[in-house]
C-alpha cells in the first residue's frame, strides 16, 4: 500500500512549492521550540521565522499544536532501528553488548529529539491523544521486540511483556534524564553500562559476566 499523499487544510496535495513551504514552517516550529516552551509558541513567530505569512500558516496546519505534532510523527521512523537491534540481539548468550548497543541508541535518539520528546511526554501527561498515541506507537515497537526476546531467552522464568515494559521505562529514563544524573556527578559511561547490564539481565535471566 502507498503512503497517504500530504493535503493541506482543505484536502488538496500540495506541490513541490507548496511542500517546501510546509517544511519550512516545520523547520521553524523546531528552531522555535527549542528557544521557548510550546506554550509560548505562535503562529505568528512561526510564519515570521520562516518568512511567510499566517494565512500561509493556516493552509497547512490547523494551530501550532498540530505542527508540532506533525514534527512528532517524524520519532515513528526510529523505532525500526531500535527493533531491529532487539531482533538480531545474542540474547541467549552474554547479551551485554547488544543492551549497550541499545542503551546508546535510545540515548542518541533522545539527544536527537530531545525538543519534540518534552513536548510529548509534557502534551501526553496533560492528555492529549495526539501526543499520546505519538508515544505509544514509538515505544510499542520497542516493548513488543523486547517481549520477544524475553520469550526466546528466558525460559519463563518472569511474565515477558511487563518485564519488556520495565526495561523499556528504564531506558527511556535513563535517556530523557542523563544530563540530570550528570548534574549528580554520574558519568553518562557510567550510567550506560550501568543500564546496559540491567538490560541484558532483564532478558536472559543472567548476571552479564
Amino acid at each position: 500500500m502507498s503512503p497517504e499523499p500530504l493535503r493541506a487544510v482543505d484536502g488538496r496535495v500540495p506541490g513541490r512549492r507548496g511542500r517546501a513551504t510546509r517544511d519550512k514552517l516545520l523547520r521553524a516550529t523546531s528552531d522555535l521550540l527549542a528557544q521557548r516552551s510550546y506554550r509560548d509558541l505562535t503562529v505568528v513567530e512561526i510564519a515570521k521565522r520562516a518568512r511567510t505569512s499566517t494565512a500561509t500558516f493556516y493552509q497547512y496546519f490547523t494551530d501550532v499544536e498540530a505542527a508540532i505534532a506533525e514534527l512528532a510523527h517524524a520519532l515513528g521512523e526510529e523505532g525500526p532501528r531500535l527493533v531491529e537491534i532487539i531482533s538480531t540481539g545474542a540474547w541467549r548468550t552474554d547479551g551485554y553488548d547488544d543492551a549497550l548497543k541499545l542503551t546508546d541508541a535510545f540515548v542518541d535518539l533522545w539527544e536527537r529529539h530531545s525538543t519534540i520528546l518534552r513536548v510529548v511526554d509534557l502534551a501526553t501527561a496533560e492528555g492529549d491523544l495526539r501526543f499520546r498515541n505519538i508515544r505509544t506507537h514509538l515505544l510499542s515497537q520497542v516493548t513488543d521486540a523486547l517481549r520477544d526476546a524475553i520469550v526466546k531467552a528466558c525460559d519463563g522464568k518472569v511474565e515477558p511483556r511487563a518485564q519488556a515494559a520495565a526495561l523499556v521505562s528504564l531506558l527511556a529514563h535513563v535517556a530523557e534524564h542523563r544530563y540530570g544524573f550528570e548534574f549528580w556527578g554520574i558519568r553518562l559511561d557510567d550510567m550506560r553500562h550501568s543500564t546496559a547490564r540491567l538490560v541484558a539481565w532483564g532478558i536472559n535471566g543472567r548476571e552479564p559476566g
